[in-house]
C-alpha cells in the first residue's frame, strides 16, 4: 500500500500543477454528468413527479453517493491500491499474490477482472455519445429551430474527435486544464444563484431525505436510483487515471475544486424544480440566463469533447495492457509523443470505438434514451473493483478482516444497489452495454485461452536445449556470418523456428539468439532488470526481455542494449530474425469448444504482424510456416 502515483512529490507547487492538470483528465467525464443526471430523474423514460419531497430525495441521493462512492471508496481507499503508481482494474489484479495457495480463486478473480475490461469497453462506447449529445441538445433550450440539427451536430463533433486521435493529446491536453476549470467554476456560480433563491434545498445534506424517499416511493425510488448513478460515473476513469497524475493531486483536486463545484450545481437544480417545476425537461440550462444559452452551449461541448477524450484515451491504455498481459491480439500502437510514454494512438482502436458512438447517437437520438444504457456497465464494474480490492488488501497488504471487511462491505451495499437498479435498465437499451461487454470478454478470454494452449503445446513437443545443443556441437554444422535471432513464446525449451531452420537449412549463424519476451506484473521495467542474458556456449545465447503492461516492445533496442552488455552479436544490417508463422487448424484435441478455436483462428490471421508490432526490420525477417492443430 503506497502513496506515490507519479513520482514523489517535489514541491508544493508541483503537486499543485498536477492538480490543475488532473481537472481535464481525471474529472472530464464525472465533471459532465450535471448535464443529464439530474434531468434522468425528473424527466427520464422513468421520471418521477417533481415534488419537494423527490427533489429532496433525490438531491440527498446524489450528494451521499459523491461522498460515499467517490471521495470515501474512491479518492480514499481505491487510489492506495496502486501497482507502483498504475491503476485500473489490470493494476488491480496484477496487486493479487502469485502463490499456488491462492491460485483458483486468483483464476476466478481474474476472469472478474476480464468482465470488468468488458464492461470498460462499453462504458467508452456510451461516454462519448451521451455526453456530447447532452451538450448539444442544449441549443433546444435556446431555439426549438435547433432540434433537427442536434443529432448531426453530435455526430460530426464526434467524427472530429476521432479523426484528430492520430495527432496525440499533447497539444490539446494543454487547454483542458484552464477549460475544465472555467466549466467547473461555471457550475459553481450557476448553482450558488439558485441556492440563494431557495436555500431550504441544503436540507438534501440529511441523509434522512434519501431514506425517506425510498419509503414513499418503493420500486419506483430504485428505478430513479438507477438515474443517480449517472452522477458517479466517472469513478473508474478516476482510478485508472491513476498513474498520470499520482494520488495526492488527485485527492486535492476532488476535494478542493470538483467535489463542491458539482454539489453546489445539483443543489441549484433542484433549488430550480423547487421554484419552478416546469424546468425537469432540462434543469441545468434552465440555471443559464438567456443571453448566455449559446456560450454555455459552446462551453458544455467542450466540456464534454474533454471528457470524452480522456475516456478514449484511457481505453487505448487499456487496450495496450490487455496485449501486454496475453488478453489481446497485437494492435498497431502508435506512440504520440515522444516524452510521454502513457500517450498512444491504437488506429484499429480507435475506428471501431468512432463508428459504435456515431452508430448508437443515430440509434437513440436522444441523451435521455441513451441514458437507458448508461450505468449498468459502470456499476457492475465497481461492484468488481470492491471485491478485488478486499482480495488485495487481505491477501497483499495483510490486513485483518476486522479491518478490511467494514468498508468493502459498505463499498458492495452501494454498489450492489446501483447495479440492481440498473438491471431494469436492461430492456430499455441496458442490453446493448452488456452485449459489447460480452463480446469483449469472450474475445479476450479466447485468445488467453489459445495463447495458454499453443504455448501448451509447443513446450510438448519442444526439445530440451540442451539436447539439441549437443547435437549441434557433435554435428559441427557450417557458421555462416552474421547473426540470427530466433524469436520464443517461451523462455524455455527450443524455438519450433530453430529446429525448422536447422532441419532445412543445416547450417547456423555465427551467433545465435533465442529471444524471449514476456511481461512483468508491473507497469514498467527498470532498465537495469530488462534483459536475463544466459551464454549457452558454441556461440548460442538466450535472452530474455522483460517489459511492464504499460511498455511496448521493441526488439532492435532490445539487440542494441544486450551488444552493449559484451556479446557478440553483429550489427542491425547483418543481423536477420526469425519469426514462425503459425497456420492453425480447428481439428486438435485442445479443451476449447469448436467456436472458440475458429474465433481464436480467426483473431491470429488478423493480429499484427509480429514484425510491425516489435519494431523489426521488414527486410531483415524471415517467417517459417508451421502448421498447428488446435
Amino acid at each position: 500500500m503506497s502513496d506515490h502515483g507519479h513520482a514523489p512529490d517535489k514541491s508544493l507547487s508541483h503537486t499543485l500543477g498536477l492538480a490543475f492538470g488532473a481537472l481535464g483528465v481525471v474529472y472530464g467525464d464525472i465533471g459532465t454528468s450535471p448535464l443529464y443526471a439530474i434531468k434522468e430523474c425528473f424527466h427520464g423514460m422513468h421520471a418521477i413527479a417533481v415534488t419537494p419531497d423527490n427533489v429532496l430525495g433525490v438531491l440527498s441521493l446524489i450528494f451521499w453517493s459523491l461522498t460515499m462512492v467517490i471521495t470515501i471508496k474512491y479518492v480514499l481507499f481505491i487510489t492506495a491500491a496502486d501497482n507502483r503508481g498504475e491503476g485500473g482494474i489490470f493494476a488491480l489484479i496484477e496487486l493479487l499474490p502469485k502463490d499456488r495457495g491462492h491460485r483458483h480463486v486468483r483464476v476466478t478473480l481474474a476472469v472478474l477482472g476480464l468482465v470488468g475490461a468488458g464492461l470498460l469497453y462499453g462504458d467508452g462506447v456510451i461516454t462519448p455519445a451521451i455526453s456530447v449529445l447532452s451538450a448539444v441538445e442544449g441549443l433546444n433550450v435556446a431555439t426549438s429551430a435547433a432540434e433537427p440539427l442536434v443529432v448531426p451536430i453530435t455526430c460530426v463533433i464526434l467524427f472530429c474527435l476521432f479523426m484528430v486521435q492520430r495527432r496525440g493529446t499533447a497539444g490539446i491536453g494543454r487547454v483542458f486544464g484552464p477549460v475544465m476549470l472555467v466549466w467547473f467554476t461555471v457550475l459553481a456560480v450557476l448553482g450558488i444563484k439558485e441556492i440563494l433563491a431557495a436555500p431550504q434545498v441544503l436540507a438534501a445534506i440529511n441523509p434522512w431525505h434519501a431514506v425517506d424517499f425510498f419509503l414513499r416511493n418503493h420500486l419506483h425510488g430504485m428505478v430513479v436510483l438507477g438515474a443517480v448513478v449517472l452522477c458517479i460515473t466517472g469513478g473508474e476513469a478516476l482510478y485508472a487515471d491513476l498513474g498520470h497524475f499520482g494520488r495526492r493531486p488527485i485527492q486535492i483536486s476532488w476535494l478542493v475544486i470538483v467535489f463542491p463545484c458539482l454539489i453546489l450545481n445539483y443543489f441549484g437544480q433542484g433549488a430550480g424544480l423547487l421554484l419552478d417545476p416546469s424546468i425537469a425537461p432540462n434543469p441545468f440550462y434552465s440555471l443559464v440566463p438567456d443571453a448566455l444559452l449559446y456560450p454555455m452551449a459552446a462551453l458544455a461541448t467542450a466540456a464534454t469533447v474533454i471528457a470524452s477524450q480522456a475516456l478514449i484515451s484511457g481505453v487505448f491504455s487499456l487496450t495496450r495492457q490487455a496485449i501486454q498481459l496475453g488478453c489481446c491480439p497485437r494492435l498497431r500502437i502508435v506512440h504520440t509523443s515522444s516524452a510521454m510514454e502513457g500517450q498512444i494512438y491504437i488506429p484499429e482502436v480507435n475506428f471501431a470505438l468512432m463508428w459504435a458512438c456515431i452508430g448508437i447517437t443515430l440509434a437513440f437520438e436522444e441523451s435521455s434514451r441513451l441514458a437507458a444504457a448508461y450505468g449498468i456497465a459502470v456499476t457492475a464494474t465497481m461492484g468488481i473493483t470492491s471485491i478485488l480490492y478486499f482480495f488485495v488488501a487481505h491477501w497483499t497488504w495483510k490486513q485483518p478482516l476486522l479491518r478490511c471487511v467494514p468498508p468493502v462491505l459498505v463499498f458492495l451495499a452501494f454498489d450492489l444497489a446501483y447495479f440492481g437498479s440498473n438491471l431494469l435498465k436492461v430492456a430499455d437499451g441496458g442490453w446493448f452495454t452488456l452485449l459489447i461487454a460480452a463480446g469483449i470478454f469472450m474475445a479476450m478470454a479466447t485468445w488467453q485461452d489459445g495463447r495458454r494452449a499453443l504455448r501448451e503445446m509447443s513446450l510438448a513437443a519442444t526439445v530440451p536445449l540442451r539436447t539439441f545443443l549437443q547435437e549441434v556441437a557433435t554435428k559441427n554444422p557450417i557458421r555462416v556470418p552474421g547473426t540470427a535471432v530466433f524469436m520464443s513464446l517461451s523462455p524455455q525449451g527450443t524455438p519450433v523456428t530453430l529446429l525448422h531452420h536447422y532441419k532445412h537449412n543445416k547450417v547456423f549463424h555465427k551467433s545465435v539468439v533465442i529471444l524471449s519476451i514476456t511481461a512483468a506484473d508491473t507497469p514498467t521495467v527498470p532498465e537495469d532488470d530488462r534483459l536475463d542474458i544466459h551464454d549457452l556456449g558454441s556461440g548460442f545465447f538466450r535472452i530474455v526481455a522483460r517489459y511492464g503492461f504499460m511498455e511496448t516492445p521493441n526488439v532492435p533496442e532490445i539487440m542494441a542494449r544486450a551488444r552493449e552488455t559484451g556479446i557478440p552479436i553483429d550489427p542491425p544490417a547483418d543481423t536477420t530474425y526469425f519469426l514462425g508463422r503459425e497456420s492453425l487448424l480447428t481439428t486438435g484435441k485442445a479443451r476449447m469448444a469448436g467456436f472458440r478455436k475458429s474465433l481464436f483462428a480467426l483473431m491470429s490471421r488478423n493480429a499484427r504482424p509480429a514484425t510491425a508490432y516489435f519494431g523489426l526490420p521488414p527486410g531483415r525477417v524471415v517467417e517459417l510456416g508451421v502448421q498447428v492443430e488446435l
